[in-house]
């Protein structure tokens, strides 16, 4: 694997989406070959160095699920919703991996397909 940028490489673990692991990495909760990383733009290469969240090593997935689903109308395309509308996750159940809603449809449009990392 060739470098990354510190943030996108977190998301891909899934740590959080690379905006917010941007602001784990401001917030100094990441650490590169043990050293605390305080700003963004630093690229880490997963096949040498020792990236660290919060204390814990982490380490992209390796396996991956793809789900092609038609999103029902009424449902958001979104993990959590700041609303408490329903979500397409309520839609996939026996599914033991973090799934990742793929497409930006709005609640009135049907359609949506789902990425595992």
């Amino acid at each position: 694997m060739e470098e990354v940028r510190l943030q996108k490489y977190m998301a891909d673990c899934g740590i959080a989406s690379r905006r917010k692991c941007e602001e784990y990495i401001l917030e100094e909760k990441v650490k590169v070959n043990g050293k605390v990383i305080n700003k963004l733009g630093i690229k880490v290469n997963p096949n040498k160095d020792k990236i660290e969240f919060c204390g814990k090593e982490i380490k992209q997935q390796e396996e991956k699920v793809y789900i092609l689903l038609n999103k029902p109308i009424d449902y958001v395309t979104t993990v959590k919703d700041q609303f408490g509308r329903k979500n397409v996750l309520e839609l996939v159940k026996g599914i033991n991996k973090r799934l990742v809603p793929v497409g930006r449809l709005d609640m009135y449009t049907s359609r949506c397909t789902y990425f595992n990392k």
